[in-house]
């Protein structure tokens, strides 16, 4: 059978994976360009200084009676908390910036990491994820796809008012780009009572805002396009395309794998594909009375997983960062230019105006909660019930 926990992490020890190979051809991990003669060390800093979520076990049993482990199960959903916070770091951090694990961080990386700890008044938490997957139709405890991750962060995000970020899941490999302005320049929070009494407590769900960048026009946006590139292998056709997506300034990479196995992508060099693996299973780690984390354990310092890019399952989601406007624009000029000019097959279609046939598009709001912030709401039960009668409400 599977290796028990303590085997897996003993394994994952002993196995240290083969070093990137030389080569003349320069290497990508989401967007940046590394000469792996003369660049490693800077490349696997890189890789290092991503936050990286695996199974953990130990943690407050989901909705006050399910797993308290999602070893087997959560892959996927741990993919979508390492693209999204890959996300969060870009906006407040920037691209550039660098884990060092003598140094303390700044404060910013805590509260990012806050989001996602494994409890459940978390935004982004294991719990909260497994929680929103049910009105997706998934039980606890079973897989899930990298569309079901994508609409899940598109949900969680209506209830993470620090972030503000307007998440866009396209449909039918069509992003709209109309769509995606109307809803990144939309503001579902009244900012006015936010500044007010009631937010005053600081915690990982709702804070305090700075006056300025409340009349910023532009939201961050977490854009993510769920494809499926082949029917039962990746076509070969494309490779480059989907190559040349981790070479944009704005890519968060892409959620994928083999079957039942999700990776978190982040790179390529060659013919093969650098990933994040989810797949080691670690003690929950909980806050300490000071309020910080230890986060060692948050950060893969081995060299990185690389698999071929033909072994990869069809069915993926890329994902891209756009923190200003002008991001966006210069995003729809890259997708223009390198993945619209394969003629052949277009791996997506970007479409200036919303299609007519489709209905019409309302940038998502936050369901009616007459408490704010998480610590209020005693467990997600409630968070969900809301949820399931906002739907009800819309049918």
């Amino acid at each position: 059978g599977f290796p028990s926990d303590e085997d897996e992490i003993a394994l994952s020890d002993y196995l240290e994976l083969e070093e990137l190979p030389d080569t003349d051809e320069p290497v990508y991990i989401l967007g940046k360009q590394y000469d792996i003669k003369t660049e490693k060390s800077d490349l696997l800093l890189d890789v290092t200084s991503k936050l990286w979520f695996t199974y953990r076990k130990k943690f407050s049993p989901i909705g006050g009676t399910g797993p308290s482990s999602d070893a087997g199960w959560g892959c996927m959903l741990r993919c979508g908390q390492m693209m999204l916070a890959q996300a969060l770091i870009c906006q407040h951090l920037g691209r550039e910036w660098q884990w060092d694990k003598h140094k303390k961080q700044p404060e910013e990386y805590y509260q990012i990491l806050q989001c996602f700890l494994d409890r459940k008044n978390s935004c982004y938490s294991i719990h909260q994820m497994a929680q929103m997957g049910v009105g997706e139709g998934k039980s606890i405890g079973e897989w899930y796809g990298p569309n079901t991750v994508a609409q899940v962060l598109k949900k969680l995000a209506l209830f993470d008012e620090w972030n503000s970020l307007a998440v866009y899941v396209s449909m039918d490999n069509t992003v709209v780009i109309e769509d995606i302005r109307k809803m990144c320049r939309y503001h579902p929070y009244n900012w006015n009572t936010a500044q007010g009494s009631s937010y005053t407590h600081q915690s990982a769900w709702s804070r305090c805002r700075d006056t300025s960048e409340e009349r910023s026009a532009w939201r961050p946006l977490l854009l993510i396009v769920p494809l499926r590139l082949g029917i039962n292998q990746i076509n070969p056709v494309y490779i480059d395309a989907f190559k040349e997506c981790f070479k944009m300034p704005q890519s968060l990479g892409a959620l994928g794998g083999k079957p039942n196995n999700a990776y978190y992508f982040i790179g390529f060099s060659g013919d093969e594909l650098i990933y994040l693996d989810p797949h080691t299973t670690q003690n929950f780690v909980d806050t300490e009375e000071t309020g910080t984390v230890q986060d060692q354990t948050y950060h893969c310092q081995k060299n990185p997983n690389r698999m071929k890019i033909l072994n990869l399952d069809p069915s993926v989601a890329l994902g891209f960062f756009c923190k200003e406007e002008a991001d966006f624009d210069s995003w729809c000029k890259t997708v223009e230019k390198e993945i619209l000019k394969q003629q052949s097959l277009r791996m997506f279609e970007l479409a200036p105006k919303h299609p007519p046939h489709w209905p019409p598009f309302i940038p998502p709001t936050k369901p009616e909660v007459t408490t704010t912030g998480a610590e209020l709401i005693e467990s997600t039960d409630k968070l969900f019930d809301v949820e399931e009668e906002f739907e009800i409400l819309t049918v």
